[in-house]
């Protein structure tokens, strides 16, 4: 493929933070938010994400009023309080006036953030518009510390000027509860570093990792906890093609588990259970460096899996408080996170992905805004045929007797695995959740085995808006339809049910 356009300025050092600067703030007006952590109310799709046992337990006071930091000029300093000794999350809300993940040479402003002179994350500001993120900081002791804010000239895009920061607040999760057990083994991602596509700040322009979030699985050993962490990031550059991603996943960014460890009872790490996904989505035991319990891994690959050795300047130690509800797709998460759409629409945009004008007739990826996002529950029988039978959903609308496929007629590019799983059907220009009137299940047998696909649920379906942000959805369904190859289709959800 071709790289994608690279705009930095590299100075001397770059890859060393430099703190700059006193104690200042200037106070600008604050817009409304884009979207908040979904430890917080947010307006989505679906149901809220489900915060880790902990999450709130404690929400000091932050900064109201915006902080901003500049291009060339000082960094900033704000003070935070502890209340527990422990992993400790920082909060904040951040935008960069004239930044559009969309625009060429100002894709974000970065800015690094330290606490107590300790280098802990960058930050990628993709947009104007205020977001709400999080970070893990590391174990930190009860009482005063001081947030460090710098804009990283030598990361930034040089069509980024200033990065404004307000809200900054520490939570310190209850000793013992499950959050502060995931804050204390989430793993570090440094950066990608790969020449073809950008050198070594690549992702302040492509690929940028935007959340992570956790899930407590069951152990074999009585007592004992898994603990599994996933990444989001805003595409791959390599991996699945732009239509296989909307049509077997139902979205363009990359979704990625990163480390899973066993823990004992009382919250440490069982020798030789620690594996992260390496290069070609392998398995494999990690070997790297700690920071207490949290490993270092490195992004390598065009398609977003990790080293467990570290070389890359740029850091990213997301927060992955927000946790996989059961029954839920993986990309509940981007739901309840809305913001990540326009990100993933934007990128998409900027790279010239897109066919225009849009025309469901073909294969190829129109304007994301005439797809339904649709989540989809099922599973296949005999158990061991999942990978040979897919699932499809298909869309009939008012008016045309046409249906619209999510797999456009290729068995490749069907669902085929169990459980709840995302897709998108295409739909002409201007379609919008009225015009719907059907949404249909339709067995595609990618080796005709003869296996049954029992489908159970659809948990959400909708249309971005103009802004690229997810709309209500309108459409859920609960109950049973088995397809066979006797009866290969049914009807899941019709309008007025």
């Amino acid at each position: 493929m071709t790289p994608k356009p690279s705009a930095h300025r590299t100075t001397p050092g770059a890859g060393r933070p430099r703190w700059l600067g006193t104690v200042a703030a200037v106070t600008l007006a604050v817009p409304a938010l884009v979207a908040v952590p979904a430890t917080a109310a947010t307006a989505s799709p679906g149901s809220p994400g489900t915060p880790a046992d902990g999450a709130a337990a404690e929400r000091p006071g932050g900064l109201g009023p915006t902080v901003t930091v500049r291009r060339d000029g000082p960094g900033r300093v704000l003070p935070v309080f502890a209340r527990h000794d422990g992993p400790a999350v920082l909060s904040v809300t951040a935008s960069a006036p004239g930044v559009s993940w969309q625009r060429p040479g100002a894709e974000s402003a970065v800015v690094t953030v330290s606490v107590d002179g300790r280098y802990v994350t960058d930050l990628v500001i993709p947009t104007d518009r205020p977001v709400a993120r999080e970070f893990t900081v590391g174990r930190l002791g009860a009482g005063p510390h001081l947030v460090r804010l710098r804009f990283a000239d030598d990361r930034s895009p040089l069509g980024a000027t200033e990065a404004r920061v307000s809200d900054v607040r520490l939570r310190t999760p209850s000793p013992g509860s499950t959050e502060a057990l995931v804050q204390r083994h989430a793993p570090v991602v440094y950066g990608r570093g790969l020449s073809e596509l950008g050198g070594p700040f690549q992702n302040s322009t492509t690929d940028t990792p935007l959340l992570a979030y956790h899930e407590v699985l069951p152990a074999a050993t009585p007592g004992h906890r898994v603990l599994k962490y996933t990444v989001i990031w805003s595409n791959e550059d390599g991996g699945t093609n732009t239509p296989g991603l909307m049509a077997r996943w139902g979205r363009t960014t990359d979704i990625e588990w990163a480390y899973q460890v066993e823990v004992d009872g009382r919250g440490d790490r069982v020798p030789g259970t620690a594996v992260y996904q390496a290069p070609n989505h392998q398995t494999l035991h990690y070997k790297g460096v700690f920071e207490g319990d949290r490993p270092r891994l490195e992004t390598c690959t065009s398609n977003n899996n990790l080293c467990d050795t570290i070389s890359n300047p740029m850091r990213f130690s997301l927060s992955p408080t927000q946790s996989l509800p059961g029954g839920e797709p993986r990309e509940h998460l981007m739901d309840t996170n809305p913001w990540t759409y326009s990100v993933m629409a934007q990128e998409m945009l900027r790279e010239g992905r897109l066919e225009t004008p849009s025309n469901p007739d073909t294969g190829e990826v129109g304007d994301l805004r005439t797809y339904l996002y649709v989540a989809v529950t099922h599973t296949a029988s005999p158990a061991d045929q999942t990978g040979a039978v897919g699932l499809a959903v298909g869309v009939r609308l008012r008016g045309d007797d046409r249906l619209y496929t999510s797999h456009h007629g290729v068995p490749l590019g069907s669902l085929n695995r169990d459980g709840a799983a995302a897709t998108t059907v295409e739909l002409p220009a201007g379609t919008g959740p009225d015009d719907v009137t059907e949404i249909v299940a339709l067995r595609s047998p990618i080796v005709e085995t003869g296996a049954a696909l029992s489908v159970t649920r659809v948990s959400r379906a909708f249309f971005l808006g103009e802004d690229y942000l997810p709309q209500p959805s309108f459409a859920e369904w609960t109950g049973e339809q088995v397809l066979t190859t006797a009866r290969p289709q049914a009807v899941l959800w019709t309008r007025g049910n």
